[in-house]
């Protein structure tokens, strides 16, 4: 079976388990333990929200909301612990060896966990021995973003890609960062060009979008949520979105699979791990709180102000889209030729 089957088998498994993910969520556990046993959650303890990012960017603020919701429903004290560095890893290395009792709770991008192990050969984490799920808050895919100078006769994704092939010395695109599925989205027009297409790695969404509007770079890899406000602005526009159907904040635009490329598909997840030896009623009853968190109007503003769509899963469930993840982002890293040793 080609590569391109096995990608395709690999992300309809995905995608059908993501649209099982509400119903599962809301049979989860709820945030009361059972009769009997002493919970983390009223027990007095710190609780600890971890991310890898620095303060003001969209992980940060979920943390945050996510913090707010254990805090209301359980009146336990709550932090959340900015900890930026390694692109996001430097959190999962050191937090793998934390209390495994559900007061150390990480929130990432699932990337962290089933890109990396593909980029990195010295990664101080493994995704399926130190961490287990404990549910999800919300998803967000890629705009496949043109900057101003790339040809307004470019309107569609099979343009863009005949661009790149008859325009090797020109074709560029940025993403916020090596590594990331954004990266590899851009990799995989790339390849369909040709593999002529050069790749720019930004420090952030921010600056590659003013290198966007300025002209430095013609395409960007663009988290949707950053991009939306330029385009309904007529600064920017999105030529197609990377996730399973079209998003809500842009749907007059095409998914990459309604362009014709259904193997150009990457959607991210926020979710939450904690180490992998948390007993499961404690990871149970910490999805049931954050399922009721997530399922709130005030959550959920705040993440559409954002450009996130909401999600909920079972613990069960997200390990599940883990697992699937990571197998499908191997091939694609691997016909890349990318590693970093850092």
């Amino acid at each position: 079976m080609s590569m391109h089957s096995d990608r395709r088998k690999i992300l309809i498994g995905l995608g059908a388990a993501a649209l099982g993910s509400a119903a599962l969520g809301a049979r989860a556990q709820g945030s009361t333990p059972a009769p009997g046993r002493a919970s983390v959650y009223s027990s007095g303890k710190l609780i600890r929200v971890l991310n890898g990012f620095p303060a003001g960017g969209s992980a940060d603020v979920v943390s945050r909301l996510v913090a707010d919701g254990i805090r209301a429903r359980t009146g336990s004290s709550v932090i959340v612990e900015n900890r930026p560095g390694g692109g996001g890893r430097t959190v999962l290395e050191q937090a793998r060896t934390a209390d495994p009792d559900g007061s150390v709770i990480v929130l990432s991008p699932i990337g962290m966990l089933t890109i990396f192990p593909h980029v990195y050969r010295n990664l101080g984490y493994d995704t399926f021995r130190d961490y287990t799920a404990a549910g999800c808050t919300s998803t967000f895919v890629t705009a496949i973003t043109a900057g101003s100078t790339l040809p307004s006769r470019i309107t569609t994704l099979h343009d863009l890609i005949e661009w790149g092939r008859s325009n090797p010395q020109g074709a560029s695109y940025g993403s916020p960062g090596s590594g990331s599925s954004m990266h590899f989205v851009g990799t995989m027009i790339s390849r369909l060009a040709g593999n002529t297409m050069t790749h720019v790695p930004y420090k952030g969404a921010a600056p590659m979008i003013q290198d966007l509007l300025g002209g430095q770079i013609p395409l960007g890899m663009v988290p949707i949520g950053d991009a939306v406000p330029y385009v309904r602005g007529g600064k920017l526009r999105v030529i197609a979105t990377s996730g399973p159907q079209r998003s809500r904040f842009l749907p007059e635009v095409p998914t990459t699979a309604e362009a014709g490329y259904p193997e150009v598909v990457g959607e991210e997840f926020f979710a939450l791990f904690v180490p992998a030896r948390t007993p499961a009623a404690t990871v149970a009853e910490l999805n049931g709180i954050i399922n009721e968190a997530v399922n709130t109007p005030a959550f959920q503003d705040r993440l559409v102000q954002m450009g996130l769509e909401s999600r909920t899963a079972s613990p069960e469930q997200m390990n599940a889209i883990v697992r699937s993840a990571y197998a499908a982002w191997a091939p694609i890293v691997k016909a890349s030729g990318f590693t970093a040793d850092d």
